[in-house]
């Protein structure tokens, strides 16, 4: 690790001291496939912002970034990435979404970093750059590890999302006491938890008890009776952590049927993914503690702050992500003597960027996260 950050500072310093010693004559063309019509367009333009800044911050007037109108679908998508391929660009950054990357096989000779969080179905000259599920079961393990944590079971919903997850899980070393999948309808879920809780059975357990110590003759036992009374189940649950695979109002809704069929997060402990800092979960202190994987913070905060000085308007997460990539990019080209290879995207390597180290595994990229808890209304960074 010492010597990745050395390499990189030296890159720093070489760039400052000398930039026109350091690199080729010739300009490097990057390409980006982003939406800058339509629906998502404003999507495109927080990614280009973003990019001039890392631009910026980089200083070298032989690194140039080509963009292209991907729009928001596979077709416009093909069509961008062919107009900056006859312009001889073979390293793109984009597209956008995981729907957008369907045709891009058709340009086998082009490199695609994509920043969906999608992690099977991309075509093979596709990169995923995403924060994905890989990276947080990852660090959920090591959270669990270290809190000696050893019956987990994790709840997904029956979305899509529900591929995402099982082919993380084969790709982690996480060991889970079980894997349950429910319907998103609120009609239907709090029924589901139940059955996953079993909490039906806790609670005749305590109805049972009751009468049977109501036809006792215990001493004192209407001072039991009336302690018993105020729990609604009785009995032990066979997991001591829920990983909850949802996020916003979805997650929520899982929270709240947990506290229902009376497994709370003081009693097991609550985990989630795919969290930036929901500021609207500070307030559910009936779910706290939450813990949950994700970016570095402080630097996120850091980058919000630096581009709405820039900007006058907010970031957003695929804004930061594109921001890390341009470095990326940026610092494997340099990594290989200023020469253009499809092949430095598959070597081993770790970069460090505002989100935390990452590297890229055949045609994905994992990031190692920090962990966090909301406890107390409050975001509390664990590691």
């Amino acid at each position: 690790m010492k010597t990745l950050f050395k390499t990189i500072l030296f890159i720093i310093f070489s760039i400052l001291i000398s930039p026109n010693k350091v690199f080729a004559d010739n300009k490097i063309r990057i390409g980006l496939v982003v939406p800058l019509s339509g629906e998502y367009a404003f999507v495109g333009e927080s990614i280009i912002k973003s990019v001039r800044l890392a631009l910026n911050q980089i200083n070298d007037e032989r690194i140039e970034i080509v963009p292209e109108d991907s729009g928001a679908n596979p077709i416009d998508t093909l069509r961008a990435s062919k107009k900056l391929y006859t312009q001889g660009i073979k390293i793109i950054i984009g597209p956008v979404f995981n729907e957008s990357s369907r045709y891009l096989d058709e340009l086998k000779e082009v490199t695609f970093i994509s920043l969906t969080n999608k992690i099977y179905g991309n075509p093979p000259n596709v990169i995923s750059a995403g924060v994905n599920a890989i990276s947080q079961l990852n660090t959920i393990d090591k959270f669990r590890k270290i809190n000696e944590i050893e019956r987990s079971i994790i709840l997904i919903p029956k979305t899509d999302y529900r591929k995402e997850i099982d082919e993380a899980l084969k790709k982690t070393e996480l060991k889970l006491k079980d894997k349950f999948f429910y319907d998103t309808d609120p009609t239907l879920l709090t029924a589901q938890i139940e059955k996953i809780t079993r909490y039906p059975q806790r609670k005749q357990n305590l109805l049972d008890e009751i009468k049977r110590i109501e036809d006792s003759n215990l001493n004192n036992k209407e001072k039991k009776i009336e302690n018993l009374k105020k729990r609604d189940t009785l009995g032990g649950i066979n997991f001591d952590s829920v990983i909850i695979a949802d996020f916003d109002e979805s997650l929520k809704s899982v929270a709240t049927s947990l506290l229902y069929t009376d497994v709370s997060s003081t009693r097991v402990s609550y985990i989630t993914l795919n969290q930036w800092f929901d500021d609207s979960l500070l307030k559910e202190t009936s779910l706290q503690p939450l813990y949950f994987p994700s970016i570095n913070k402080e630097n996120y905060e850091s980058f919000k702050s630096e581009y709405k000085d820039a900007y006058q308007t907010n970031a957003n997460q695929l804004s930061f992500l594109s921001y890390d990539l341009v470095g990326l990019v940026y610092f494997l080209i340099y990594s290989n003597d200023f020469n253009l290879d499809e092949n430095i995207f598959y070597k081993k390597n770790k970069f460090k960027g505002k989100i935390g180290i990452f590297e890229i595994d055949k045609n994905v990229i994992t990031h190692q996260l920090n962990f966090y808890s909301i406890d107390k209304e409050k975001f509390i960074k664990i590691f």
